[in-house]
């Protein structure tokens, strides 16, 4: 598994892949925060990074799907698949190692954004006035987040060698498990029945619930299993070309 880590990672990095989704997510975020008059920090009354855990959700719904087309669909495109499965590595193995390797490349695309959380720190009146816990909070969230969505991705790459067809499913998948489930709860069939349950099928319900503080069990549960569901999958997927 470390080997394939490695490899995506390096593969990441030594090309322009690993910089394009950091300077792209840093680009759109600094200017949502900072530039955009509806949204931007220094137009507000109180120090927050609302903007920024508001917006991310929705760049990772597009660039996080950029990230994984390539990883399964690439292989099938080139052939080199054949000789990855032949290596002394079992499916779920070559499978964790790439989940990893995105998952590294999403977590360095977060860490600058610490910066903002410093700047916004030393704007609060007084400086330090701001709500910690929410923050580390929305930042584990969307970590948990991306990891899914990185999951989500993975299995739509295993699913053809055209990356394109990989980028649109993925991006499709990523929008129904974390909208999809909030517009379905609205339909007047649901609604004072189990709107509540139906919400709770989807990531927003529980992305939204740990941006505010509370790390609930529940939620990090809620993660972990989708994450578990589309690993499966994607190795069931791997699997079709031995049946």
């Amino acid at each position: 598994m470390l080997s394939i880590f490695r490899k995506e990672i390096n593969a990441f990095f030594s090309s322009l892949i690993g910089y394009i989704v950091i300077g792209v997510f840093l680009v759109i975020t600094g200017l949502t925060m900072w530039v955009f008059p509806d949204t931007s920090l220094l137009d507000y009354n109180y120090a927050t990074l609302e903007q920024l855990f508001g917006i991310a959700p929705m760049i990772f719904m597009f660039l996080i799907p950029a990230i994984t087309m390539r990883l399964f669909a690439e292989e099938q495109q080139t052939g080199t698949i054949e000789l990855l499965t032949t290596r002394p590595l079992h499916d779920i193995e070559i499978i964790l190692g790439k989940f990893f390797a995105a998952l590294g490349l999403v977590i360095f695309a977060l860490l600058p954004t610490l910066l903002y959380y410093y700047t916004v720190h030393q704007l609060g009146s007084p400086p330090g006035n701001l709500d910690s816990g929410a923050i580390m909070g929305s930042y584990i969230g969307l970590v948990f987040l991306g990891a899914v969505f990185v999951a989500i991705g993975l299995f739509a790459s295993s699913l053809t060698a055209n990356q394109i067809v990989a980028f649109v499913l993925a991006t499709f998948l990523c929008f129904l498990f974390f909208w999809a489930f909030d517009f379905l709860s609205r339909i007047p069939i649901f609604v004072g029945k189990v709107d509540d349950v139906v919400q709770m099928l989807g990531i927003d319900y529980h992305y939204q619930s740990i941006s505010r503080g509370i790390i609930d069990t529940r939620n990090l549960i809620y993660f972990l299993s989708v994450i578990t569901f589309f690993v499966i999958l994607t190795r069931l997927s791997l699997e079709r070309r031995k049946w």
